[in-house]
C-alpha cells in the first residue's frame, strides 16, 4: 500500500514548529484561543521594532514576518540565543474565521491578533414554516 504521509514524520516536524529544537529555538512562540465571537493569537516578539513586522494573510493563511538586527560583531558574545535576521511564522485559519476583518495591535513585545468568527460560521437559528391545513383522507 503506498502511504502518502509518514504520520511520526509529521508529528515529528509539528513539534518542532511548536517546541523548536535545541539547535534551533521557536523564534515566535504562541498563544492562541477563542472568546465568544472572536478567535486570539499572541506571538512572543521582543526587542522587535514594531516597523520591521509584516503581516499578510492569503486566503486563510496568516504570515507574521519579522527582524531582528545581527549584533554588532565587536561584541564579544557570551552567549547569543535570540533569533537574527528575517523570520516568519504561518498560522493556518479555519474557514469560520473572518480574515478580511483581522486587527492587530503591537504592545510590550506581544503581537496580538484578534480575527472574528465569520458571520456564516456563527449559531443562528432556522424558522421552521408550519402548515394548519391539515388534509382528512377518506377511503
Amino acid at each position: 500500500m503506498l502511504m502518502r504521509t509518514d504520520p511520526f514524520r509529521d508529528l515529528d516536524r509539528f513539534t518542532q514548529q511548536v517546541f523548536g529544537t535545541a539547535a534551533r529555538p521557536v523564534a515566535m512562540p504562541i498563544d492562541a484561543w477563542r472568546d465568544g465571537d472572536e478567535f486570539f493569537a499572541e506571538l512572543d516578539l521582543p526587542g522587535i521594532d514594531p516597523e520591521s513586522l509584516d503581516l499578510d494573510v492569503e486566503r486563510n493563511v496568516v504570515t507574521v514576518r519579522a527582524s531582528r538586527p545581527d549584533l554588532d560583531s565587536s561584541r564579544s558574545m557570551i552567549a547569543a540565543e535570540r533569533t537574527r535576521g528575517v523570520f516568519s511564522r504561518q498560522l493556518l485559519l479555519g474557514e469560520n474565521l473572518d480574515t478580511d476583518a483581522i486587527r492587530a495591535d503591537y504592545r510590550d513585545g506581544v503581537l496580538r491578533l484578534v480575527i472574528p468568527v465569520a458571520e456564516k460560521a456563527k449559531p443562528r437559528k432556522i424558522e421552521i414554516a408550519r402548515h394548519d391545513d391539515h388534509q382528512a383522507i377518506n377511503a
